[in-house]
């Protein structure tokens, strides 16, 4: 069985070599890339990676996409800010000669620079080890994108690191698409529209982060994280208020 990994860009030159020096142990590598103007498709060919520019729609197209232009019997999803690590590679070598067709991986997730394992960020596991012909998107999430599986699933214990938000800045600038993106899997799926929910929404996230996800056992990191999330679970239900009804 042949992995390839494949990873998603738009201008992450600067992430990209190092993400892609963690992935040598695989059998092929795939850069497809939201048409970078930063040197992303030439870092990538330097380090000897096969680059395939598609234009982004959203997530779950654009991963849908990659699917279809990678050639492995099985595909590891990865992001530019992410790294693989020797133990995340020899597990999956075995995985991939089981019966699952799909793996859920764990990320330690890194953020202010600080490994968070409370308010929701841990184990974070994220469907992204799939057997090529056995595994699809669904079109209607086109943002936190969901797999379909023709077969079964399993879960992996090595963890892939995710240098997440560096700044506060830096999780405001990301937030915003995604709120945008949010608004609109809002509006595809029907949600009603009530003013009320402006303010219970950021409530009900916080709470859940902050509390029954236990963001309070990391102080100060906890409470921050718990209040952003929850503001920009706000913020995609106000964009999506005023959106078209």
């Amino acid at each position: 069985m042949t992995i390839e990994a494949v990873v998603l860009t738009r201008n992450e030159s600067g992430n990209l070599p190092d993400c892609l020096r963690s992935l040598f142990w695989a059998d092929g590598l795939l850069v497809f890339d939201s048409v970078s103007s930063d040197g992303t498709q030439e870092a990538a060919r330097r380090l000897g990676a096969r680059v395939v520019e598609h234009p982004f729609a959203n997530f779950a197209d654009q991963r849908s996409a990659a699917l279809e232009a990678a050639q492995g019997d099985w595909v590891f999803f990865v992001d530019a800010d992410e790294r693989s690590t020797p133990e995340l590679a020899a597990e999956i070598r075995r995985a991939v000669d089981g019966d699952a067709v799909g793996w859920w991986v764990p990320r330690d997730n890194y953020l202010f620079g600080r490994l968070t394992r409370y308010a929701g960020w841990y184990p974070d596991y994220q469907l992204r080890l799939l057997r090529r012909g056995k595994a699809r998107y669904d079109p209607l999430r086109p943002v936190h994108e969901t797999v379909i599986l023709d077969g079964p699933e399993g879960w992996l214990e090595s963890a892939l690191v995710h240098h997440n938000y560096g700044s506060v800045r830096q999780f405001v600038r990301k937030q915003g698409p995604y709120a945008s993106l949010e608004a609109r899997a809002l509006a595809s799926q029907g949600a009603p529209r009530r003013l009320r929910s402006l303010v219970s929404r950021p409530l009900r996230e916080f709470y859940r982060r902050y509390v029954q996800l236990e963001g309070h056992r990391m102080g100060a990191h906890g409470l921050l994280l718990s209040a952003l999330t929850a503001y920009y679970s706000g913020v995609a239900y106000a964009k999506y208020l005023l959106g078209p009804h």
